[in-house]
């Protein structure tokens, strides 16, 4: 049996015609909207957020050994229509990390497939649920 956590929730507020402020509980505000203006959009935070959180499982598990010279991601996805709705397929994840020499910085190298392999089978919340698949419920209420 696994372990449960308090749930998470972020708020979604209307600022404008199709641009909207998330709010999480410690207040943090993003905008998003649609791609005709600057915000994000909601597939490219969805595309952020798997990065994101696969960078912050590696960048944990690899800074045990030594600190990055440099470390980035890209995660590209292409986005379908088909008879089931719209989606992402061929969602790719891409790590860019290089490490300084020595003893340090060759552990790192040597975990670092190692540690993007566990942030994609086991750690990373978001990549495991798109990957898994999470009923997502939807309710009206009015006020």
């Amino acid at each position: 049996m696994g372990h449960e956590f308090e749930p998470r929730r972020v708020d979604v507020e209307r600022v404008g015609p199709s641009r909207f402020e998330l709010v999480n509980s410690r207040g943090t505000r993003i905008s998003i909207g649609t791609s005709d203006g600057d915000d994000f959009t909601p597939v490219e935070l969805l595309l952020g957020a798997i990065g994101g959180c696969s960078a912050i499982d590696v960048d944990i598990l690899t800074t045990r050994r030594s600190e990055p010279t440099s470390f980035s991601a890209t995660v590209t996805g292409r986005r379908i229509r088909n008879d089931d709705g719209n989606q992402l397929d061929d969602i790719e994840l891409t790590f860019r990390v290089a490490f300084p020499p020595g003893a340090g910085g060759d552990a790192a190298r040597d975990v670092l497939p190692r540690a993007v392999q566990r942030s994609h089978d086991q750690l990373c919340t978001v990549s495991r649920t798109v990957e898994l698949g999470a009923e997502v419920a939807v309710v009206v209420e009015e006020t």
